[in-house]
């Protein structure tokens, strides 16, 4: 028995039905595109999201009303919590002694930066934060300087902001000691933001950092405003007894009593490193899926052919059992001709399922990574195709008496 002679005859059979074994192919490109590009997408956003929270260290955590991620309608029991104040804000910052850094911000969306004549869109994130800010979230300024403890104290009207509102206001000159406006309240820059580019379409550069007071005062509203607090512990020793520290001060400042559960989130970078997979694993369930689906339609087409082949091949079978041919060397040879047309359509399909998942990536702007294990499931799940779909053709010609075939016409 000749493996390539069989692969041969596999390539012969796609040239002879050209019709029948495109669209046989067709299915098992979509179902393996389907898989690749699920998987190839799903492990690029992985791994953009966690290199974001790699870069804040892995003793540091997080303090908020609500966890990052969400499933199902658990947000109506979140929402009942109170918020998290100002005040227990200082109250903790004050306590907490396992700390390196205590810092807090909050977030409001959709705000016009103007300067003279000119502003931008009405699509900056606004971002209210004290001094620790910048070191507990890995930001580093490009030009001028970070908020001081006095900037808050003083309740300076200051800002730093990023270089998409220095691209579209500031592009003429330098922006340090300029004045903008944010509704009604004017702001001294006094520094911009290193450039970080994009995250799954989403610019990171598009922001102007106030400080927290002045943040509160003017743009929150004080019945939903919640604070969120990093915590930044010296090491990551530390960073258990840490965070039992700062559950114990939270519940004390919070006024939670024993028996209840506690008012607040705390998530670490791998916790939400590992929802953010969960929540990511259902677009790899969706294609795996779909992709099955496609690919048992295509494992029934590829049988179909075979059985045609089989009989078109009768009276070779038949010469080739009087010339001594075993009935396994005829079953594994059908069976290595199933294979190779099942691998000839999930290559395709890779290459689809990659190509797809670049351009998508390019949309939203993250690094594709090289999935090497959905490759690895792709060609797996196509030679467990071949190897089922061909079962029965290859038994039937392995069952063929060879005398009968040699008298077929």
């Amino acid at each position: 028995m000749n493996i390539g002679e069989s692969i041969i005859l596999a390539l012969n059979s796609v040239r002879e039905y050209k019709l029948r074994a495109s669209l046989t192919l067709l299915s098992i490109s979509i179902g393996v595109f389907a898989i690749m590009g699920a998987g190839t997408l799903v492990t690029s956003i992985n791994s953009s999201v966690n290199s974001e929270l790699d870069a804040m260290g892995e003793n540091s955590f997080m303090i908020k009303r609500m966890p990052s991620i969400q499933m199902g309608n658990s947000w109506h029991k979140y929402m009942r919590r109170k918020p998290i104040t100002y005040s227990q804000y200082l109250e903790f910052k004050r306590q907490m002694a396992l700390a390196e850094y205590v810092s807090a911000e909050s977030y409001s969306t959709s705000h016009t930066i103007k300067t003279g004549n000119l502003s931008t869109d009405p699509d900056v994130l606004l971002v209210g934060a004290d001094e620790n800010y910048f070191i507990n979230n890995n930001v580093e300024i490009a030009e001028g300087r970070a908020f001081t403890e006095e900037d808050l104290t003083l309740n300076r009207n200051v800002a730093i902001i990023g270089n998409d509102v220095v691209v579209k206001i500031f592009a003429t000159m330098s922006p340090i000691g300029q004045r903008i406006r944010i509704k009604n309240q004017a702001y001294t820059i006094i520094g911009v933001l290193e450039t970080k580019g994009a995250i799954l379409g989403q610019s990171q550069d598009n922001k102007v950092v106030i400080p927290l007071p002045q943040f509160l005062k003017y743009y929150a509203y004080e019945w939903e405003e919640s604070l969120n607090l990093s915590v930044k512990s010296p090491n990551k020793e530390l960073l258990e007894p840490a965070m039992d520290e700062a559950i114990g001060l939270m519940r004390s400042i919070r006024n939670v009593k024993p028996w209840e559960e506690n008012s607040f989130e705390v998530e670490t970078n791998e916790v939400i490193k590992e929802q953010f997979a969960s929540l990511t694993g259902f677009l790899s369930y969706f294609g795996f899926i779909s992709g099955i689906i496609a690919l048992i339609a295509a494992g029934v087409g590829i049988m179909n052919i075979m059985l045609v082949s089989v009989k078109e091949r009768t009276r070779e079978i038949g010469v080739r059992k009087a010339v001594g041919a075993k009935r396994y060397w005829i079953l594994i040879q059908f069976i290595i001709e199933t294979i190779t047309l099942c691998q000839i359509g999930g290559v395709i399909g890779i290459i689809l399922g990659i190509i797809g998942a670049w351009a998508l990536g390019s949309l939203i702007n993250i690094t594709l990574s090289f999935p090497i294990n959905w490759i690895i499931l792709s060609i797996s799940i196509c030679t467990f195709l071949g190897v089922i779909s061909g079962s029965y053709p290859a038994w039937k010609a392995a069952k063929l008496d060879p005398i009968e075939a040699l008298r077929y016409e």
